[in-house]
C-alpha cells in the first residue's frame, strides 16, 4: 500500500516543481522582454548606452559555423518538447535575427513573408484542399472503390489491386494525402479482412497508395516546390506523372505476384459473388464523374490553357456538382468542407511563414555557403551527393511534416545539385543542366513518399492506426509498410537511373 501513496506523492513532487519552473521561466521571460523593450525605445541601438544589460547583437561575433549548430539544435530541442513547427520556426527566426542583428534587422521579416502573400500559386492550395474536403463528403470515393473492386475482385489480390487504382486516381483528383488514406483504410480495409487478407499486404497497399497524392498531380507539395524553386508548375506536375503512374504499376505487381505464389494471401472474391462483363460495363458509368473531374483539371492544366489556380477552381466547383449530383449538398456540407480548408490552409501558410523567416535569415548570414562548402568538400562524386541529400530527406522525414522539410532543406539544397554535373550512370544519358531542378523536384516528391511511410513517425502509419481494428498492432503497421517503402527506394532508382522518366514529357510538351 506504501508504493502506490510514495509514487502519488512524487508525481505530486514532480508537478509542483514543473509548475514553478514553468512560473520562474514566465517571470524571466517577461522580464528579459521588458529590459528589451526599454532599451528599444529609450535608447540609441548604435551606442553603448543601455538599460541593464542588451541582449540586441549580442550573437553578432559568433560565425557561421557555431551559429548553424546554435539555430538547428535550438530548433530540433523546440520540436522535441512537442511545440509546433509553425511557431518554433518563426519564433526561433525572430530572436536569432534579434541577437545576432539588432531591432532594425527585424524589417527582414515582413521582406521574407510579403513576397509568399502576392505569389498568386499559392492560392491552389486552400482550392485543391477544399476540392479534396468536398469530394470525401459526397461518397465519390466509396463509389469509385466500388466499381474498380467488381472489376478486380476476381483476381489473387484483386481487392488490394483495387485499392492501389483507386487511390490512383483518387490521388489525380485531389493530391492530399491524409484523407485518401483514412478514407480507403475506412472503405477498403474491412473488406480485405473479411476476404482474409493478409494484414501486411492490406494495410500496405492502402499506405502507399493513399501517398501517391505527393507525386501524381495535382499535388499540394508539388505547388509549394515550384514556389520555393521557381520553378513552373505545370512542368512539375508533368514530371512527376510517368514516375507516380510507375510507382504505382509496381504497388500492382507486387500484390499480384504474391497472391499468385500464394493465393491465401489475398483470395479472390467467391464465383457467387462476382458479376458478369454487362454488368461491369454498367458500373463504369460511376467512374463518369471522376474521370472527368480528372480530365478537366489535368487537361486543361497541360494543356495551357489553364493556370493552376484557375484549374483548381474549377475542380472545386466540378466537386460541388458532384457532391449536388450525389444529393449530400448542404450547407452544412459546405460548411464542414471550408472549416476543414481553413485549417489546412492555415496550418500550411503559417509554416511557410515561419520557416521562411528562419532559412532566409540563415541564409543571409551565409549559411547556404557554408552547408554547400561542406557537402561539396566532402570529396564525394555528384551521385555520391544526390545519395546523401537522399538519405537526409528520409531522416528528416521521421521528425518533420513535409511542409517543415520542404521549407527548411529545399531552399539549401537547391543550390548544391545545381553546382553539381549530373553526367549518368552505368553509361545511360545523363541530366541536361536546364533540367537539373525540374529532376530533384520529383526525386523530392518521390522521397516524400518514402518519408511518409518511414517508421516510426511517418504520417501514414499513424492515420491508418486510426481506423485499424484492435487486434492490428502498431508494429504489424509498422512491418507492413517496409516491402511498399523498398518498392518506393526501387522507384527513386529508375528516376536517377533513366532521367528521361521525369524529363520526357515535360520537354515533349513544352520543348
Amino acid at each position: 500500500m506504501n508504493a502506490p501513496v510514495q509514487t502519488r506523492a512524487a508525481r505530486g513532487l514532480y508537478g509542483r516543481l514543473g509548475t514553478w519552473l514553468m512560473i520562474v521561466a514566465t517571470v524571466a521571460l517577461a522580464f528579459v522582454m521588458c529590459v528589451e523593450i526599454i532599451n528599444i525605445l529609450f535608447y540609441d541601438p548604435f551606442s553603448d548606452e543601455r538599460f541593464l544589460f542588451r541582449l540586441a547583437g549580442s550573437l553578432s561575433d559568433v560565425s557561421i559555423g557555431p551559429l548553424t549548430y546554435l539555430m538547428f539544435g535550438s530548433l530540433l530541442v523546440a520540436l522535441m518538447m512537442g511545440l509546433p513547427l509553425a511557431f518554433v520556426t518563426g519564433g526561433l527566426g525572430v530572436v536569432f535575427i534579434y541577437l545576432v542583428g539588432d531591432s532594425l534587422m527585424l524589417n527582414i521579416i515582413p521582406s521574407r513573408i510579403f513576397p509568399m502573400m502576392t505569389n498568386s500559386d499559392l492560392a491552389a492550395i486552400p482550392l485543391f484542399i477544399f476540392m479534396a474536403a468536398m469530394l470525401e463528403r459526397a461518397g465519390l470515393i466509396e463509389e469509385m472503390f466500388n466499381v474498380v473492386y467488381k472489376w478486380m475482385g476476381g483476381v489473387g489480390g484483386g481487392l488490394a489491386i483495387a485499392t492501389i487504382i483507386a487511390s490512383t486516381i483518387l490521388a489525380a483528383m485531389v493530391g492530399v494525402i491524409g484523407a485518401a488514406v483514412v478514407t480507403m483504410g475506412i472503405i477498403a480495409l474491412p473488406a480485405m479482412l473479411k476476404r482474409g487478407y493478409d494484414h501486411k499486404i492490406a494495410l500496405g497497399s492502402i499506405m502507399a497508395g493513399g501517398t501517391l497524392g505527393i507525386l501524381i498531380p495535382p499535388s499540394i507539395l508539388a505547388i509549394l516546390y515550384a514556389v520555393v524553386a521557381q520553378q513552373s508548375v505545370g512542368e512539375l506536375y508533368l514530371g512527376s506523372v510517368v514516375p507516380g503512374l510507375i510507382l504505382s504499376g509496381l504497388y500492382v505487381l507486387y500484390v499480384w505476384v504474391r497472391a499468385k505464389i500464394n493465393p491465401d494471401l489475398g483470395p479472390p472474391i467467391p464465383e457467387e459473388d462476382r458479376i458478369g462483363f454487362k454488368d461491369k460495363v454498367l458500373l463504369l458509368k460511376d467512374l463518369l464523374a471522376p474521370l472527368v473531374l480528372v480530365f478537366l483539371v489535368l487537361g486543361l492544366l497541360f494543356g495551357g490553357i489553364a493556370t493552376p489556380v484557375e484549374a483548381a477552381g474549377i475542380g472545386s466547383f466540378g466537386a460541388i456538382l458532384v457532391a449536388m449530383k450525389h444529393k449530400v449538398f448542404t450547407i452544412a456540407t459546405l460548411r464542414d468542407a471550408s472549416v476543414t480548408t481553413a485549417k489546412a490552409s492555415a496550418m500550411v501558410l503559417w509554416i511557410m511563414f515561419g520557416a521562411s523567416v528562419f532559412v532566409g535569415f540563415y541564409i543571409l548570414q551565409g549559411g547556404q555557403d557554408f552547408i554547400t562548402e561542406s557537402i561539396l568538400g566532402t570529396g564525394l562524386p555528384a551521385y555520391g551527393i544526390l545519395f546523401l541529400l537522399m538519405v537526409l530527406l528520409v531522416v528528416l522525414g521521421m521528425f518533420l511534416d513535409w511542409v517543415g522539410i520542404l521549407l527548411l532543406a529545399v531552399p539549401i539544397f537547391i543550390p548544391i545539385v545545381e553546382a553539381l554535373e549530373f553526367p549518368g550512370l552505368f553509361g545511360l544519358p545523363g541530366v541536361p543542366g536546364e533540367d537539373v531542378v525540374l529532376w530533384f523536384g520529383v526525386l523530392y516528391l518521390v522521397n516524400m513518399q518514402m518519408s511518409f511511410l518511414s517508421p516510426p513517425f511517418g504520417y501514414a502509419l499513424f492515420y491508418i492506426r486510426g481506423v485499424c481494428p484492435p487486434e492490428i498492432t502498431m508494429g504489424t503497421i509498422f512491418k507492413s509498410s517496409l516491402v511498399f517503402l523498398a518498392i518506393q527506394a526501387l522507384g527513386l532508382f529508375i528516376c536517377i537511373l533513366i532521367p528521361s522518366v521525369v524529363t520526357w514529357l515535360p520537354n515533349l510538351v513544352y520543348g
